[in-house]
């Protein structure tokens, strides 16, 4: 067994056997597999199947290896943002009252006030924080009727579902709109203040989207829960 290969295998740090893999002449080519990174890692007998302990530190130098062979590109590669606990926490809390300021937040994750600026601004420009706003609830405003409707369109060209979706950016009451696989194409949520204001709403708008071969609808009886906290 070479020198450097046996130093890893005798390795019970993480640290160790992250420098010993990225060392010159071991390191995994860009060209291998996913598979392969991953049967360089179990051969070692730190990564061993039968006895494996995972760390987090071994959980970070597993990811850094694999995954950006796993993606096929770069791009998506790039968008995953690898988090810690101190992260998690500071994701949670921030889901749960987003006004905090950075003082209050550090003090409820138990972390000091720069380390705690600099993680939040990197999980901003990471986009992990897509931005802020305020939740309003709906019947406050007179937002009383809600409904779902499901749009199937005549042809799924490149060209209808462009022109489908550049119209709905156009109608306010439309709160959310999904893609979907098969039969409807599209979901549809829709707030008015009425079932008269959504007659209105279908008939002059909804009914006169591009390309669109079939509608329907069904009514919302009751909301259990809307912008639930993701879990962390």
């Amino acid at each position: 067994m070479p020198a450097m290969a046996g130093a890893i295998a005798r390795s019970r740090n993480p640290a160790e056997i992250a420098y010993a893999q990225s060392a010159p002449g071991t390191s995994t080519n860009e060209k291998d597999t996913s598979q392969k990174a991953v049967n360089k890692l179990t051969s070692t007998a730190f990564f061993s199947p039968t006895s494996m302990i995972w760390t987090e530190e071994m959980l970070r130098f597993w990811l850094s290896k694999v995954l950006p062979l796993s993606c096929r590109h770069k791009a998506v590669c790039a968008r995953i943002f690898h988090m810690d606990e101190i992260d998690r926490k500071i994701l949670a809390e921030l889901q749960q009252d987003g006004r905090l300021t950075v003082t209050e937040l550090s003090e409820r994750i138990g972390l000091s006030l720069s380390p705690c600026q600099r993680r939040l601004r990197a999980l901003e420009k990471a986009r992990v924080i897509s931005g802020y706003r305020a939740v309003i609830d709906p019947a406050t405003i007179g937002l009383n009727f809600s409904a779902i409707v499901f749009a199937t369109l005549r042809e799924g060209s490149s060209q209808n579902i462009e022109s489908f979706e550049r119209a709905l950016s156009d109608i306010p009451e439309i709160t959310r709109a999904e893609r979907l696989f098969g039969d409807p194409d599209y979901m549809l949520h829709v707030v008015t203040r009425d079932l008269k204001a959504f007659q209105v709403l279908y008939d002059r708008y909804l009914l006169t989207l591009p390309c669109v071969l079939r509608l329907s609808s069904t009514l919302v009886m009751k909301s259990i829960f809307e912008d639930r906290p993701l879990p962390l």
